[in-house]
C-alpha cells in the first residue's frame, strides 16, 4: 500500500473507540462522540450532520459533541469543517462513543461558493472566475485584519485611501471611490449612499465575526444588479446556531516608524463577539469593535504643473523646480494652476529689458497634512436575532453600525469625521428561497471637503484680484530696488512678490490658522461672500453634510423542485434612495436654480429627492453527459426611471473531464445605472459645479450643448498668453486663436455598458497537492461614465466673438473695458458626468498555484495582467485605466511548524504605471514588499497569539497617485475563542 493511500486511510479512520453510546427513551437516543484534528488536538465549531436531515450540532471548545435523533439505523453522519476534508460515516447501531479525526485539507477542491450563481456549487465548477478565503485563510493572513487578506487574491487591486478604508477592484478603470465594484455582507451592500465609496472594512463585520469572503473578479450584474461590473466582493459571517460562546480580541500596532514625520504610533483595535443558541430553536449574537490610531498621510509634493506645460510658464525659464510660479502640488489644495482654477494673470513685464507675456502665478495654498487630522477611530457593532420558524426556515433580523473617520477621494479629498451607516436587515430563508429586506441611514456628521477649506483659507486673506495686484506691486518694487528684473534675480523678485501678497495669511500651527479652519469646516456652503454672491458666508464653508436612506427589498426562489427538468432560480429587487437636499451637494431640483441653496422657514432645502431602480432575473442550468457538461444561463432586466430599461445576459458553459479538471467559458453583458452622486451631485467646489447625469440638471445651466472643453480652453489661453509683447492677452489675439476651443458637446447620459468574454480552467494535481487556477477575459466598455470640465459663456452662444473672449483667463469672472480688451460676462465652469464618446476594450488573465509540498508546508504564488487596448486620446476626458499591466504574490507558510505554531511570509509586487484622475494625474512607481506573520496557539486559554507586519522592511509606496504613503506596521494580537460556549 502505497505511504499517500496509507495517510488518506488513517485520515478518514473514524471509530478509534468503536461504538457509540446510546440513552434511549420513548424512541430518541443521544449521540455523543469527539472530534480532533490530525495532530489529536480537539477541534471546536466542527458541523455534523444527519445526511439528507437538518438534524445537526457543533463540537464543543474540547471538541465534543452529542445529537438527539430518533432517526432509524443505519443512516450517515457528514463532518465538515473548514480547512478540513468533508467526512461521511455510517451508522448502524448505538454501542461505544466515537471518536472522530479530520484530515487537514490545504486545497480547496471541495469548498462549496454561493456568489459565482447564487446557489451552491462547487469551486471547481464555478461558472465564473471567484476567489474564496476561509476562515483558515483569514487566520494566516499577516495583515492585521482579515479585509487585508484581500490584497493577496489574485486578481484583486487594493486601494488605501485610508488605514480605516480600503478600496478593492478587478480588471481595471480602478478609482477610490470605486462605484463599479460590489461589496455585500450578508447580503446587504456596504455601498455608502451618498459618498460613493464602498465601507465593506469600515463598517461591515468584525474580526471575530467573519467566517469567509468570496470574490468574483469580472462582471457580475447578470445576477447581482448594475453596481457589480467590474466584480463583487461577499463576506459571510458566522452562524450562531454553529459559532457559540465568548470570544475576545485585542491587537496593538505600530505604525509610522523611522523618519516620519509623525514619528512612531500606536494602533490598537478591540473587539468581543458572544453567541448563544437555545435547543437549537433561537438564537443570537452580538459584535463590538474599536480601532483607533494616526492614519496613513498624503504628502507627496510633486508638481503636476511643471513650467514647460502651456499651464504655467514656458516662456519664464527663470521659473522652473521649486521656483514655479504656477506650481501644483500632489497634495496641496488651493494651488489647482493645472485646471486653471486658483490663478491670477501679471501683465506688463519686462525681464532683461524684453517684455514678456502674461505670468501665470498660483495661489499658494496649503498642504494636506496640515488641514486634515490624522488621528482616526472606527467603531463597528452588530447584532442578529435568528428563529427557526422549522429546522429549514430561518428568521432573523440584524442591525448594524459603523462610525469612522479617515481620507477619501472623490473628486478632491473628502476628510471623514464621524460618518456613520445603519442597516436594519430582516431576513426570511428557507431552502428553496429567500426574502430579504435592509435599510441604510447615512450621515457623515462633520466631514468636510478639504480643497474649499483650503480654497477659503487662502480668500479670507484676500481675493485673487486683490492678491494678484499686491503679487505684481512687490515684483515692480523688487525691480526697481535691483537695477530692473533680469533672469539672476526674477526667481528672487517672484519668491518675494509671493511673501507680500502672502503677508498676513493665516499659517498651520498657530492658532489663529485652527480658529478659521474650525469655522469654515462648520459651514455647509463652500462659497464665500463677494460682490458676485453677495449672500454667501462671509469665511466661507467646506462642511460636508449627507444625509440618506437606501430601502432594499429582494427575493429569489429556486423551483428546481417544481420544475425537473432543469435547475431554476428566479429572483427580483427593488432599490429606493431617498436624499435629504442640504443645499449644497444635493439639492430640490423643483426649486429655481437661484434658490437651491436658500434655506426655507422649516429649516429644510426643498423635498427630498429619490432615485429607483428595479430588477428581475431568472437563471437556468442544465447538466448533460453524466455531469460532464454543465451549461448555465441567466437573464435579468433592470430599470431606473430616468433610462430605459435594460436586459442583461450571461452565458456559461462548465466541462468536467473528471471531478478534478474543470474549464470554463462565460459571455456576459452589464449594466450600470449612475450612482447617486454621477447622478444627482450639484455641488459649488472652487466656483466649479460640479453635476450630476441626468439631463435635465441641464435646465437653465446649458454646459451640455453650449460650452468649451477644458483642456483646448487651457490650450486657447496658452497661446493668447504666449504672444510677443504687447500682443499678449489682448481681444485681438483671442479671436486669431479661436480655433483652438472646441465646443463639449456632451452627449445626454445613458447608463455604462460591458459586454465581457472569458475563459478559465480549475484543476488539481498529484494527489491533492496542487491546485491550478487560469482565467483569461476581454471587455468592452461602452458609454463610461466619467468626469469633464467645460466652461460655458456666460450670456452668449459658443462660436460667437463674445463667447470666443469669455474663454480668457481675465474674464473669469464678468469685466469691464480695457484699452486692449472689451467687457465680458465672464463664464461659468462645470464639471459633468457623462459618457465616454468611445467604446473601450481591455483584456487580462491571472492565474494562481498552490502546492503542498511537504507535510503542511504550502508555497502558493499568483500573477495578474490587465491592459487597456484603446487610446484614449480625442475623448472628452480620460477614463483612468488606472491598473498595472503586471502584478504578484508569492506566499509561502505552514500553520502547523510545531505543534500550535504557524507562520506566513507573502511577497507583494506591482509594476509601475499610469493614474489618471481629476485631482492628480502621474506615474505611481512599481511596489515590492514583504509581509509576514507566526501564530502561537495556548488551547488550554482558549488563545492564540499573533505576531506580524506589513511591509516588513519600511519601504514607503504609495497605490495611486495623490494618495497616502503607506509604510511598514508591526503588530501583536491575542484572541480569546470559545469562552462560555458550551
Amino acid at each position: 500500500m502505497k505511504i499517500s493511500t496509507y495517510l488518506r486511510f488513517l485520515g478518514l479512520l473514524m471509530v478509534l473507540l468503536p461504538g457509540i453510546a446510546a440513552a434511549q427513551l420513548n424512541g430518541t437516543y443521544v449521540l455523543s462522540g469527539k472530534v480532533n484534528d490530525d495532530q489529536r488536538q480537539p477541534l471546536s465549531g466542527v458541523t455534523i450532520r444527519i445526511k439528507g436531515t437538518p438534524n445537526a450540532t457543533t463540537s464543543n471548545k474540547d471538541g465534543k459533541f452529542s445529537l438527539t435523533t430518533n432517526i432509524k439505523f443505519p443512516y450517515t453522519l457528514v463532518f465538515t469543517y473548514v480547512g478540513f476534508q468533508p467526512q461521511e460515516f455510517e451508522i448502524k447501531n448505538t454501542n461505544n462513543q466515537l471518536n472522530v479525526q479530520l484530515t487537514t485539507q490545504n486545497i480547496l477542491a471541495n469548498e462549496v461558493v454561493v456568489t459565482a450563481s447564487r446557489r451552491e456549487e462547487k469551486l471547481l465548477k464555478s461558472p465564473v472566475a471567484i476567489e474564496k478565503l476561509t476562515i483558515n485563510a483569514l487566520k494566516q493572513s499577516p495583515g492585521p485584519g482579515f479585509y487585508d487578506a484581500l490584497e493577496n487574491v489574485k486578481g484583486v487591486q487594493m486601494t488605501t485611501t485610508s488605514i480605516t478604508l480600503k478600496v478593492p477592484n478587478t480588471r481595471g478603470f480602478n478609482s477610490p471611490n470605486n462605484f463599479r465594484f460590489m461589496q455585500l455582507a450578508d447580503g446587504v451592500d456596504m455601498q455608502s449612499a451618498t459618498l460613493g465609496v464602498p465601507l465593506g472594512n469600515a463598517i461591515g463585520p468584525t474580526e471575530l465575526d467573519i467566517a469567509s469572503i468570496e470574490i468574483t473578479p469580472g462582471a457580475a450584474a447578470a445576477l447581482y444588479g448594475t453596481n457589480a461590473i467590474n466584480g463583487l466582493s461577499n463576506l459571510f459571517t458566522k452562524d450562531p446556531f454553529k459559532y457559540q460562546g465568548l470570544s475576545i480580541y485585542h491587537r496593538t500596532g505600530l505604525n509610522h516608524v523611522g523618519n516620519d514625520p509623525l514619528g512612531a504610533s500606536l494602533m490598537t483595535e478591540d473587539a468581543f463577539r458572544y453567541a448563544k443558541a437555545f435547543n437549537d430553536k433561537f438564537a443570537f449574537k452580538v459584535n463590538f469593535s474599536y480601532m483607533q490610531g494616526k492614519d496613513w498621510q498624503s504628502d507627496t509634493r510633486k508638481d503636476q504643473n511643471p513650467g514647460n506645460l502651456a499651464t504655467a510658464n514656458p516662456a519664464y525659464p527663470e521659473l522652473t523646480g521649486k521656483n514655479n510660479a504656477a506650481y501644483d502640488g500632489w497634495n496641496k489644495y488651493g494651488d489647482d494652476a493645472l485646471a486653471g482654477s486658483n490663478t491670477v494673470s501679471i501683465k506688463g513685464i519686462t525681464v532683461n529689458g524684453v517684455a514678456r507675456p502674461n505670468l501665470t502665478v498660483a495661489r499658494t495654498g496649503y498642504n494636506e497634512v496640515d488641514l486634515v487630522n490624522p488621528q482616526v477611530h472606527n467603531l463597528k457593532a452588530d447584532a442578529t436575532l435568528a428563529y427557526k420558524l422549522t429546522p429549514t426556515t430561518l428568521l432573523s433580523y440584524t442591525y448594524r453600525y459603523g462610525n469612522l473617520d479617515g481620507v477619501f477621494q472623490r473628486g478632491n479629498k473628502i476628510a471623514l469625521n464621524g460618518a456613520s451607516v445603519q442597516n436594519h436587515k430582516v431576513e426570511l430563508k428557507a431552502k428553496t428561497f429567500l426574502i430579504r429586506a435592509y435599510e441604510s441611514i447615512e450621515n457623515t456628521g462633520k466631514s468636510y471637503n478639504v480643497k474649499p477649506l483650503a480654497d477659503n483659507l487662502d480668500l479670507n486673506h484676500a481675493s485673487n484680484s486683490v492678491w494678484g495686484t499686491t503679487y505684481k506691486n512687490a515684483l515692480t518694487a523688487y525691480g526697481n530696488a535691483n537695477g530692473g528684473l533680469t533672469s539672476a534675480n526674477f526667481a528672487a523678485a517672484n519668491n518675494a512678490a509671493r511673501a507680500a501678497a502672502d503677508a498676513g495669511r493665516v499659517e498651520p500651527g498657530t492658532a489663529a490658522f485652527d480658529q478659521l479652519k474650525n469655522t469654515i469646516i462648520g459651514i455647509n456652503n463652500w462659497d464665500i461672500k463677494s460682490s458676485l454672491i453677495p449672500n454667501a458666508p462671509a469665511t466661507g464653508g467646506a462642511a460636508l453634510i449627507q444625509k440618506s436612506h437606501m430601502y432594499n427589498a429582494e427575493a429569489q426562489w429556486d423551483l428546481t423542485d417544481k420544475v425537473k427538468f432543469v435547475d431554476l432560480l428566479v429572483g427580483g429587487d427593488v432599490r429606493i434612495y431617498e436624499l435629504i437636499p442640504d443645499g449644497n451637494n444635493f439639492v430640490d431640483f423643483s426649486r429655481p436654480i437661484s434658490e437651491r441653496s436658500v434655506q426655507l422657514p422649516d429649516g429644510s432645502y426643498g423635498d427630498n429627492v429619490y432615485y429607483r431602480k428595479y430588477g428581475a432575473f431568472t437563471q437556468v442550468t442544465k447538466t448533460f453527459f453524466d455531469n460532464k457538461l454543465k451549461l448555465f444561463g441567466s437573464l435579468r432586466w433592470d430599470y431606473n426611471p430616468d433610462f430605459k430599461p435594460k436586459f442583461t445576459p450571461r452565458l456559461a458553459a462548465v466541462y468536467s473531464v473528471n471531478e478534478n479538471h474543470n474549464f470554463r467559458f462565460t459571455f456576459q453583458n452589464g449594466y450600470r445605472f449612475p450612482s447617486l452622486f454621477e447622478a444627482l451631485s450639484f455641488v459649488n467646489n472652487g466656483r466649479v459645479r460640479r453635476v450630476g447625469s441626468l439631463p435635465f440638471i441641464n435646465d437653465g445651466l446649458g454646459y451640455l450643448g453650449n460650452s468649451y472643453t477644458q483642456a483646448s480652453v487651457a490650450a486657447f489661453n496658452a497661446a493668447v498668453k504666449a504672444a510677443p509683447g504687447a500682443a499678449s492677452g489682448t481681444d485681438a489675439t483671442a479671436l486669431a486663436n479661436r480655433s483652438l476651443l472646441q465646443v463639449a458637446d456632451l452627449p445626454a447620459a445613458r447608463p455604462e455598458q460591458i459586454t465581457s468574454f472569458e475563459v478559465g480552467y480549475k484543476g488539481i494535481f498529484f494527489d491533492n497537492k496542487v491546485f491550478l487556477d487560469i482565467d483569461a477575459y476581454s471587455n468592452v466598455y461602452n458609454g463610461f461614465l466619467g468626469q469633464e470640465q467645460v466652461y460655458v459663456p456666460n450670456g452668449a452662444n459658443v462660436g460667437s466673438d463674445a463667447a470666443v473672449l469669455s474663454m480668457l483667463d481675465i474674464n473669469r469672472d464678468p469685466t469691464t473695458a480695457t484699452t486692449t480688451n472689451a467687457a465680458s460676462q465672464g463664464q461659468s465652469r462645470y464639471r459633468v458626468y457623462t459618457n465616454a464618446k468611445k467604446s473601450y476594450n481591455n483584456v487580462g488573465s491571472s492565474a494562481g498555484i498552490s502546492y503542498n509540498f511537504y507535510k503542511r508546508y504550502t508555497v502558493s504564488a499568483n500573477g495578474s495582467f490587465n491592459k487597456l487596448l484603446t487610446s484614449e486620446k480625442g475623448d472628452v476626458f480620460l477614463t483612468g485605466f488606472n491598473t498595472p499591466e503586471w502584478s504578484t504574490n508569492v506566499s509561502f507558510g505552514n500553520r502547523e511548524l510545531f505543534k500550535n505554531v504557524g507562520f506566513n511570509v507573502v511577497y507583494k509586487w506591482q509594476e509601475a504605471y499610469l493614474w489618471e484622475s481629476p485631482l492628480v494625474t502621474g506615474r505611481v512607481p512599481a511596489i515590492g514588499t514583504f509581509d509576514a506573520q507566526a501564530t502561537l496557539r495556548v488551547p488550554a486559554y482558549y488563545a492564540t497569539f499573533k505576531f506580524g507586519a506589513t511591509d516588513i522592511f519600511n519601504k514607503r509606496y504609495i497605490q495611486y497617485a495623490g494618495g497616502p504613503t503607506i509604510g511598514g506596521l508591526y503588530y501583536v494580537s491575542v484572541t480569546l475563542d470559545g469562552l462560555l460556549s458550551k
